[in-house]
């Protein structure tokens, strides 16, 4: 049967004649906004028969159901069930939920009855403009205990809320600690989650039966028989909270059966061999739980600063949909509301404060200087830029007469000279001098008149930069001769900042670590206690007759020389230097 034509506005509900002896009771159920959680819509009484439950448009809603006696049918315990075949009180209930994506049609239950239990039909709100249409039929017998059609017993005044609730509000219960609500008189926000759940723990316990339906004939008397659905498991829903989907598998199967053997053996087969059946969905919405909320627990605090651009803050947390604090990652991040702003109280006015002038001036004597130091700040506590006060800034040094200087000494102090070293350890000198004043006169004394007073340094170590690694290297050893060439050694090494080796210095750069000296040649030496007799001793050197007595006699000076040539030259060979 389909709804009446008649508009019945927010909550309706009508009787009509239908089959003899049967009275049909339908309404249609809609709000604009309510609370997140469970809402009553209507009571079914036992008896009925031709129930037909209907969501008037595709929604984000669930539908529940519940017996009198509190044992939940579908959807309790804040979980969606599958859509099938239920059986309950007595009867055979449908429950349906069609494609999310392809489907324009909301839920629906039906069931044939006639029931054997009154049945308690819920909303499970989460998206607003819910409206649900119903319908179930009497028997007339039982008429007489039902009021005419405006007081019937399934019209509730009040949606019935099981859910999330407000703590200590004026909301009364229905005896069974469920929270009536009154949605209509307007307490409380429509989209705001309650912090203090009251659930009905009867609605955590569901109930569901197998029935069997009975088998038919075979449809071939050897061989196989016809062709089923294999349905999979379904898999885990795609979402831990909130509308999901889940997937499973359905295939097409055929039990053949072998001959002589009584064991069958089950293939699969084309689909088309089970089209007399209409194919089990593959796919299935599902919904573990409803998602957590986001919920602004304070106003915005005061702003952070007195003047200027500061912030302020307020409470936003987490709610699930028992009103529980949950963490952020639970709640959509994309959506929170935002916890701080910007504020701007308005330009800062600031004052400047001064400190005393210093008591003594620069000088013992002549004229010199006072200081104090003068700052800008806001409420004696923020200092502000120097030039974020009013007016200029005040003056911070006065000059100052300590009297007239009489053979007054005093040490003076040149300014300091350049560092020796421009990277690494250097020195720095300046002029000390020891100065007579007398009487506006300055003369230059010797020092020794300013020993009674302490004198100023007049050199101290510098230092302008690192120099990252060098090289190093020993002074150079002695000289392998002392004439006719020879060379001297040093070693040579690169050293980091910290004394340590490193191989970071250029090697195009590497000190040489050998060098030639003493290259001037060596001067023969005469001996002076013998001379040669003859005038062509030099031929003798170079025949090399000096070895023989005579020759060495007879060109004795000659000789001399070669032999002590030669003995130089027997001694440097000997040396400890390297070649």
């Amino acid at each position: 049967m389909s709804p009446p034509s008649a508009d019945f506005g927010e909550y309706s509900d009508v009787l009509f004649d239908s089959l003899p002896g049967h009275k049909v009771v339908s309404g249609t159920f809609s709000r604009p906004v309510l609370i997140v959680g469970y809402h009553k819509i209507v009571e079914i009484p036992a008896g009925a028969t031709d129930i037909r439950i209907q969501e008037s448009v595709k929604t984000r809603n669930y539908l529940a159901l519940r017996t009198q006696s509190g044992v939940s049918i579908i959807n309790g315990n804040w979980a969606i069930d599958r859509p099938g075949l239920i059986v309950a009180v007595g009867t055979r209930l449908t429950y349906r939920r069609p494609n999310e994506i392809r489907s324009r049609t909301g839920e629906s239950i039906t069931a044939p009855g006639p029931t054997t239990e009154e049945l308690h039909l819920y909303l499970i709100y989460q998206q607003p403009g819910p409206s649900v249409y119903y319908e179930y039929s009497l028997p007339l017998q039982d008429t007489h205990t039902s009021p005419e059609p405006h007081t019937h017993p399934a019209i509730l005044p009040l949606v019935e809320t099981v859910g999330p609730t407000y703590s200590g509000s004026d909301d009364v219960t229905n005896g069974m600690g469920v929270a009536i609500n009154d949605v209509r008189g307007g307490r409380g926000h429509p989209n705001q989650v309650l912090s203090d759940p009251m659930v009905n723990p009867d609605l955590l316990a569901p109930s569901y039966g197998w029935i069997s339906s009975g088998h038919t004939a075979c449809s071939a008397s050897c061989g196989g028989g016809l062709a089923s659905w294999d349905l999979g498991e379904w898999s885990e829903c795609t979402r831990t909270c909130g509308p999901g989907t889940q997937q499973r598998q359905v295939i097409c199967r055929q039990a053949l059966r072998k001959h002589g053997n009584s064991t069958a053996t089950v293939i699969a087969v084309e689909t088309e061999q089970c089209g007399g059946y209409d194919r089990p969905e593959t796919t299935s919405p599902c919904q573990l739980k409803i998602c957590s909320e986001w919920q602004i627990r304070s106003e915005w605090s005061l702003c952070s600063v007195p003047c200027g651009v500061g912030q302020s803050s307020r409470e936003v947390v987490c709610v699930g949909n028992q009103g529980d604090v949950e963490g952020d990652n639970q709640c959509n991040l994309g959506v929170k509301p935002a916890p701080l702003q910007n504020c701007d109280m308005g330009p800062c006015a600031g004052n400047w404060f001064t400190s005393p002038w210093s008591t003594q001036c620069s000088t013992e004597c002549g004229e010199g200087r006072r200081s104090r130091s003068a700052v800008c700040l806001l409420d004696h506590v923020t200092n502000l830029p120097l030039d974020g006060c009013d007016g200029p800034r005040p003056q911070e040094v006065i000059s100052c007469d300590a009297g007239p200087c009489h053979l007054h000494l005093e040490w003076y102090t040149g300014p300091w000279g350049q560092c020796s070293a421009e990277c690494g350890n250097g020195t720095q000198t300046r002029g000390v001098a020891c100065l007579l004043h007398d009487n506006g006169r300055l003369e230059a004394v010797d020092q020794s008149n300013c020993s009674h007073l302490d004198q100023p340094m007049s050199s101290q170590s510098c230092h302008l930069k690192v120099c990252g690694v060098q090289w190093y290297a020993t002074d150079w050893s002695t000289c392998s001769r002392s004439c006719d060439g020879g060379y001297r050694v040093r070693e040579v090494c690169c050293l980091a900042d910290n004394v340590t080796p490193s191989e970071l210095c250029d090697l195009s750069a590497t000190p040489e670590s050998r060098e030639d000296c003493n290259t001037q040649p060596c001067l023969p030496e005469t001996v002076s206690s013998c001379s040669d007799q003859y005038y062509n001793c030099v031929f003798v050197v170079q025949a090399r007759l000096c070895v023989y007595s005579y020759y060495r006699t007879a060109c004795c000076s000659s000789c001399s020389v070669i032999t002590h040539t030669h003995s130089s030259r027997t001694t440097s060979a000997g040396d400890d230097f390297p070649r």
